[in-house]
């Protein structure tokens, strides 16, 4: 008998059940599909007309690891001068995302500020303002 020693019995087998681990991803709490997307930066805009370039010079490919790879070259080789129209459009739409967040994180608050209890803070205030009998102390200076 060749190998005498089998891979089966160096196997662990301690009968314990298997279980799933939690992963990061399930400990995350859900994402809220109504929050605005963040902006897309120089290169991606970039990217939007490059993509329509390229798709004209080589109808035949398939290939969206190749167009990437090609613009990623092309971003790299362009000036400061010919990035410029494209960093502008980009602070174009981070300043308008800016501006949507801000009502976005507003609407939030304003949900969220209808939990408060109904005790306004002068309430509560006066309630510390009262001994334990339930009448008013007088400051003595």
């Amino acid at each position: 008998m060749k190998g005498g020693n089998s891979k089966a019995s160096s196997r662990k087998d301690d009968g314990k059940l298997d279980v799933k681990k939690q992963t990061k991803k399930d400990k995350l709490a859900a994402k809220d599909p109504n929050k605005p997307k963040r902006p897309a930066s120089a290169f991606f805009v970039f990217m939007e007309d490059f993509r329509k370039q390229y798709k004209e010079k080589y109808p035949k490919n398939k290939s969206v690891a190749v167009v990437g790879k090609a613009g990623g070259d092309k971003w790299k080789s362009l000036s400061e001068e010919e990035k410029a129209p494209y960093v502008a459009k980009a602070e174009k739409r981070k300043e308008e995302y800016e501006r949507i967040m801000k009502a976005y994180n507003q609407k939030l608050a304003a949900a969220d500020g209808d939990d408060d209890s109904d005790k306004s803070k002068s309430e509560i205030n006066d309630e510390d303002d009262k001994d334990s009998n339930g009448e008013e102390e007088e400051d003595d200076d």
